[in-house]
């Protein structure tokens, strides 16, 4: 047996017949930071590669995504104005709303539009939440993020994607969807999100980092293996479309435990941290960036995610592309 193993997997051609895990600009979804202002790409520094764009800038990067095939993209917007209730993030004028309405506008359908439902970028005190007494108040919360979900739709979102980890929040949006005639644009769940010092570029990319303290009172202690199904279910319960685990890599083993127990679309996450660290590396010039890359993309699909969020997007497209020539 051995033999004939050793044998079968000496074969280029016939490693690539027995393949069984599959990767595809299908699996992937792009986030792009896009913030108020005028002719702005600035690159974001801990994140070399990466670009929070104006409005008036998007198109030459929506260009660049539709040519390499690259059709779903997950917005995050950086306001100017910040206050304690996150007004910015459900105004009818928000950045992401005022994103939202350019690409539908210029694009119409030709890219699947999903949206950060969150206060983060929005506070001044940079918390997911309303605090009453330096303490995020989960109830008051869900009434403002079902606001922001809603104006997201109106905008023209065709997935809305709750990251803030507030208890009841997928039912709480879900009803204020259906109320107003939204029944139809589903869920993203960020079920399993842990509290991870793996979003460090992020908070810098979004201006996003708390002012005090930090979000283990509501996002998931990675030293516990046992609560991520309580979160999965719940959010099923209570109306998800899709599930997501967040962070990837470290958490490959969360994943495949829920790919096992759930039958929704099953997202990861490959975060700031996981990016900044590979690209940092083969700046460096110390590992072979596409080789590391496409061999953790193809480990989450390994592991039972159907889509993965990547910032490393448009050069796996590239690379695919590359491929088929």
């Amino acid at each position: 047996m051995f033999q004939r193993t050793r044998r079968l997997r000496s074969s280029a051609i016939l490693r690539e017949m027995l393949q069984n895990v599959h990767l595809s600009l299908q699996d992937l979804i792009y986030p792009i930071f896009v913030e108020e202002g005028e002719n702005k790409k600035e690159e974001i520094s801990s994140m070399p590669g990466q670009y929070r764009y104006s409005i008036d800038r998007l198109p030459e990067l929506l260009e660049n995504c539709r040519e390499l095939g690259i059709k779903a993209l997950l917005l995050f917007g950086i306001p100017n104005h910040k206050d304690e209730v996150g007004s910015e993030a459900y105004h009818s004028h928000g950045i992401v709303q005022k994103a939202l309405q350019f690409i539908k506008e210029n694009y119409g359908d030709q890219f699947l539009l999903i949206t950060d439902v969150c206060m983060c970028e929005y506070t001044s005190h940079g918390h997911c939440g309303i605090l009453h007494e330096k303490e995020v108040d989960n109830d008051t919360t869900l009434q403002f993020l079902s606001k922001i979900a809603l104006s997201h739709a109106q905008a023209g979102a065709d997935i809305v994607a709750p990251s803030d980890m507030m208890d009841g929040r997928v039912q709480a949006i879900r009803a204020t969807l259906d109320e107003n005639g939204f029944s139809y644009i589903p869920i993203m769940a960020y079920s399993v999100k842990y509290a991870s010092s793996f979003y460090g570029p992020f908070r810098d990319a979004a201006d996003s980092a708390p002012s005090f303290g930090d979000r283990k009172s509501y996002q998931m202690d990675f030293q516990n293996d046992k609560e991520f199904y309580q979160e999965v279910l719940s959010d099923m319960e209570e109306g998800a479309d899709f599930i997501m685990v967040k962070p990837g890599m470290p958490y490959l083993d969360v994943l495949h435990a829920v790919k096992e127990r759930i039958s929704l679309p099953l997202v990861s996450y490959q975060v700031s941290g996981e990016y900044s660290m590979i690209k940092a590396a083969a700046l460096q010039g110390w590992i072979d960036e596409k080789k590391i890359v496409l061999e953790s993309i193809l480990a989450f699909k390994r592991a039972g995610a159907d889509l993965i969020i990547t910032y490393y997007a448009l050069e796996i497209a590239a690379w695919l592309k590359e491929n088929r020539k």
